[in-house]
């Protein structure tokens, strides 16, 4: 049986001796209902199991108690954080350059990059860079910007609208769900 002063600051649940309600539902080792009882006869009963007696739900009236062994709660706590935490998708940015005056086969490879990107989940910022003289062309650019999103398929969506900054102009795309 453990013996810890105060509840743990990462799980927040009192064990043991720390559990200050008179009364308790308890729960036994083998996940039988024993029903309510005090506080002192549930802490008699986790000494004779040798485990801790551990409150799950201290919210509920009276607060809910487990007879368990403490540390192994927090290993399966833990563990089942961290497969939770795998599972969840990771969405990443890529960014992919085209400049203005790039070739139509160019585009088209830039573009077949941009799907491929889409479709294993990711968002692409799709950037045309001006360079020099090239800024006096932002119109052009921004024209020749549009009609790159206007050819694209409808799984595709805009994340973020066409952005006009000093450098050029900017979008993020997305794959509809």
């Amino acid at each position: 049986m453990s013996q810890q002063a105060k509840p743990s600051s990462k799980t927040n649940q009192r064990i043991n001796n720390n559990i200050t309600s008179p009364e308790v539902r308890l729960v036994d080792a083998t996940g039988k209902m024993i029903g309510v009882v005090s506080l002192q006869e549930a802490l008699k009963q986790a000494k004779e199991a040798e485990l801790d007696l551990v409150e799950i739900a201290p919210d509920s009236k009276p607060p809910v108690c487990k007879i368990m062994n403490y540390g192994k709660f927090l290993y399966t706590q833990s563990k089942q954080q961290r497969l939770h935490k795998a599972k969840q998708k990771k969405v990443e940015l890529k960014a992919l350059r085209i400049g203005f005056k790039i070739e139509p086969h160019d585009l088209e490879v830039k573009l077949k990059q941009t799907y491929k990107f889409l479709d294993q989940g990711h968002k692409v910022k799709l950037d045309m860079y001006l360079r020099g003289r090239e800024k006096a062309f932002a119109e052009q650019a921004g024209i020749k910007m549009r009609n790159i999103l206007n050819n694209l398929p409808e799984n595709i969506r805009l994340e973020q609208e066409l952005k006009k900054s000093p450098q050029g102009f900017s979008v993020i795309l997305a794959k509809k769900i």
